[in-house]
């Protein structure tokens, strides 16, 4: 029986680390009022996270890109104003230049503190910020059908997003540290290939029937089945200090979806490689980026980023135009001209130090970065 085409409707999700425009470093807490007026201006799409430090915003249920972008940008802008009002900012990056993580509090709600709690010292380092990715799959087994290759691309959609080079006031090395620091969790990374949707929801109640988690939320895959809509959500990726290049990632990750269903239904399917090769381009992209090189498992190699991206853009070019957003897709081509956040934010550093500014002063450059591109375009 064939599977009615998804309807590929999208919502996106944003953290945002809030620092002090004065210092430019973390707040501790985040004054009164500030989460009041957020709540009061946008409801039920904005909301704390388990930082104190941190606003959480998420679109509406959107038919098309275009609408999400238009929804996100007015929520950036809208938590932008608000802290304004208080000396604040908020910044759209997966880690800090320099703040310190011992510094920080989680909020105070029940639920974070039983995170805090069963998480121990792991989880007060995770001052880190991403973007998911919610794109409607209507049928449940299609879902898991669709997560199983997908896989494949997140190493990809990871080097286009990275936007947290700076730990603790140090530069790490990686372009995506928050995939390190996120990975110190349990239950996530790549999620176990599924024969089906019954498959994955034995496994679900393996761990709810044991007591491990709640439900099927405390997943914290780097692509899962949303608990709580009929969405495959993709998580993998840093969260982007341009919207653009945010919302060039949906569209990959849509027109991705939309060609892995388009080639089913020609009885054709995408190879499925083992985690732990997938697992190598992870780290290849955490580590370098768009700037550096994946494998090719076709091919049995390295390539160039560059050249994968163009490869992509080929691949999904009907789907995107489909969907109605290749030009979000050919996005991916500014991003790799001009460099991800994080290849930015180390451009700025380097400037910075060359100019005669010390660490210190180089890292609120950084800061000043990130704050005037958040809002840039909106």
């Amino acid at each position: 029986m064939a599977i009615e085409r998804p309807s590929f409707t999208v919502g996106i999700e944003e953290e945002y680390l809030i620092v002090d425009r004065e210092t430019r470093n973390l707040v501790n807490d985040m004054p009164a009022g500030v989460m009041e007026e957020c709540e009061e201006k946008l409801g039920a799409q904005v909301s704390p996270e388990f930082l104190r430090s941190q606003i959480e915003v998420g679109t509406k249920v959107a038919k098309n890109l275009q609408e999400a972008r238009a929804d996100l940008a007015m929520l950036r802008r809208t938590v932008a104003d608000v802290t304004g009002k208080h000396g604040l900012a908020p910044i759209a990056a997966s880690t800090h230049p320099f703040a310190q993580w011992g510094d920080q509090r989680h909020t105070d709600k029940e639920r974070y503190h039983m995170l805090a709690k069963d998480m121990a010292g792991i989880v007060r380092r995770l001052v880190i910020s991403g973007m998911h990715v919610h794109v409607c799959i209507d049928d449940a087994n299609l879902r898991i059908d669709l997560m199983n290759q997908i896989v494949y691309f997140l190493p990809h959609l990871l080097a286009l997003s990275t936007s947290s080079p700076f730990w603790s006031g140090d530069d790490t090395g990686l372009k995506s540290y928050r995939t390190s620091v996120f990975r110190t969790l349990p239950r996530t990374g790549l999620p176990d290939e599924f024969g089906s949707w019954a498959d994955y929801r034995r496994h679900v109640a393996v761990l709810v029937e044991a007591n491990i988690i709640e439900d099927a939320t405390k997943l914290w895959w780097d692509v899962r089945p949303s608990d709580r809509y009929p969405t495959l959500e993709m998580r993998s990726t840093d969260i982007c200090t341009s919207l653009d290049d945010g919302i060039a990632i949906g569209a990959i990750y849509m027109s991705l979806l939309a060609m892995l269903y388009r080639r089913r239904m020609t009885n054709q399917r995408w190879r499925i490689y083992s985690r732990s090769l997938i697992d190598e381009n992870i780290w290849r992209a955490q580590r370098y980026g768009a700037t550096g090189s994946l494998i090719d498992f076709g091919l049995g190699r390295l390539v160039p980023f560059a050249e994968l991206v163009e490869e992509i853009i080929e691949l999904v070019r009907e789907d995107a135009d489909d969907l109605g957003v290749l030009p979000e897709v050919e996005h991916a081509r500014t991003i790799i001209a001009r460099g991800t956040s994080a290849h930015r934010q180390l451009d700025t550093y380097k400037t910075a130090i060359e100019s005669g500014a010390s660490h210190d002063e180089a890292g609120i450059a950084v800061v000043d970065f990130l704050i005037e591109e958040t809002v840039a375009g909106l």
